[in-house]
């Protein structure tokens, strides 16, 4: 019965403890039945993952349903190289298996506790010039539509590119068929204090070093606190072991991205190979990050747009300082994907992770938006923005496509919430 399967898990607090769900439960289903019944039954419902959104963007005031309960081994399919996983599972837990098999995906996002239906409905990445968001692995989903029905759909499908960066609109996702390669080793080299001249005369050349690089700062002073440089083992390695770097020097410990913290949390360093699945993450799955005292926002801009985005961002750093914890630049591969942030364009992502001081940081947010706004920045689905619909439609090519096909699937708004309402659907 449906009373069985909502649990006394009560609304809850996001990761961040910086927003209260409004739901007044969370149910829990163990099979697909199940969430199908809850679903039909719902005049309002939405999936959460592992609640590391900063958003509202999984909130519901009626009936959230979160999806741990549904868990079965992933399936591989080694002749065709493709993986098809539980929506709810954790990246880490998949890279876990997949290297235990000899297989490998192509990225993975910084935390890799985050779930696998929650980073590709919302375009989360890794980093890389020519490594696509999460997203772009999707070969196949499975999905509960509003109606309870079970639908599957593949690249060959109509409007598949539509489905995949979906914000939850037109459907529960259940099931998802990511494409995998061949199992290989990484190394990561950091380096310190690269001048910000260096960064911005040879930005193509630092974000091309390796197979992923990021960039961490607090955007004030004369140089890039670190770079990180995750470098594939079976391709050139041009800066592995190296002293210096772009002006920089090679870190002689182990680093956390804010400084003054313990690596203890942090992928292995100093050049030690190992496994894709613990080195392109830069945080262990068996260690919280962080106790969750932080939010995060994050715009992305044209590739061409790096160094005036850096530029702008520097010049407010006067007013960014006070309120950040650390600032992230990474490079993500153009996609084809509506939603997606690297739709159309390769792309820089600029990622802040700030200080819990909501109210701040949102009015600092307008600033920043609107400084960077003719760079035409698209902020992360999961993450903390101020842009609403009138100026995103502006932003997404496909963004009048996907709203026909979200109304079109749900017509009676089942998936709807208050940020579809207020970013995307209207």
């Amino acid at each position: 019965m449906l009373e069985d399967v909502l649990a006394e898990d009560k609304a809850e607090y996001n990761w961040a403890g910086n927003l209260r769900y409004s739901a007044a439960e969370i149910a829990h289903p163990s099979s697909l039945e199940e969430l199908r019944a809850l679903v039909a039954a719902a005049p309002s419902v939405r999936a959460v993952g592992t609640r590391h959104s900063f958003n509202d963007i999984a909130d519901s005031s009626a009936l959230m349903v979160s999806l741990e309960k549904l868990s079965s081994a992933p399936v591989l399919d080694e002749a065709a190289l493709i993986v098809t996983v539980d929506a709810g599972m954790r990246y880490g837990e998949l890279a876990g298996f997949l290297a235990e098999h000899g297989y490998a995906l192509h990225n993975l996002a910084s935390l890799p506790h985050i779930s696998v239906a929650g980073a590709v409905a919302t375009a989360t990445h890794g980093s890389g010039d020519r490594n696509g968001n999460l997203a772009t692995a999707v070969a196949a989903l499975e999905l509960v539509t509003a109606d309870g029905d079970v639908l599957r759909v593949d690249r060959s499908s109509p409007d598949f590119n539509g489905m995949v960066v979906s914000l939850g609109a037109v459907g529960i996702f259940t099931r998802i068929t990511l494409e995998i390669e061949a199992d290989y080793e990484v190394r990561q080299d950091v380096f310190t204090g690269v001048p910000w001249s260096s960064v911005e005369e040879n930005f193509d050349a630092i974000t091309s070093a390796a197979y992923s690089v990021s960039i961490f700062s607090s955007l004030a002073g004369p140089e890039a606190s670190q770079v990180w440089l995750k470098s594939r083992t079976d391709a050139d390695l041009p800066y592995a072991g190296k002293a210096g770097f772009f002006g920089g020097s090679a870190a002689v410990e182990p680093l956390h991205p804010l400084p003054g913290i313990s690596a203890v949390s942090c992928s292995e360093q100093m050049g030690v190979p190992g496994s894709w699945s613990d080195r392109l993450s830069h945080f262990r799955l068996a260690f919280t990050p962080s106790n969750g005292d932080e939010l995060q926002s994050e715009y992305l801009v044209e590739r061409s747009s790096a160094v005036a985005a850096i530029r702008i961002l520097r010049g407010m750093s006067a007013e960014i300082a006070p309120l950040l914890q650390i600032c992230e630049i990474r490079t993500i591969a153009r996609d084809d994907l509506w939603l997606s942030s690297s739709y159309g364009r390769e792309s820089v992502g600029l990622h802040f992770t700030w200080k819990p001081r909501q109210a701040e940081v949102e009015a600092l947010l307008s600033r920043i938006e609107a400084a960077l706004a003719p760079l035409r920045p698209r902020p992360h689905w999961g993450k903390l923005f101020t842009l609403e619909r009138p100026q995103l439609q502006e932003l997404y090519p496909r963004f009048g496509d996907f709203s026909d096909l979200a109304r079109r699937m749900d017509p009676q708004g089942t998936f709807v919430n208050p940020f579809l309402k207020r970013n995307v659907l209207g």
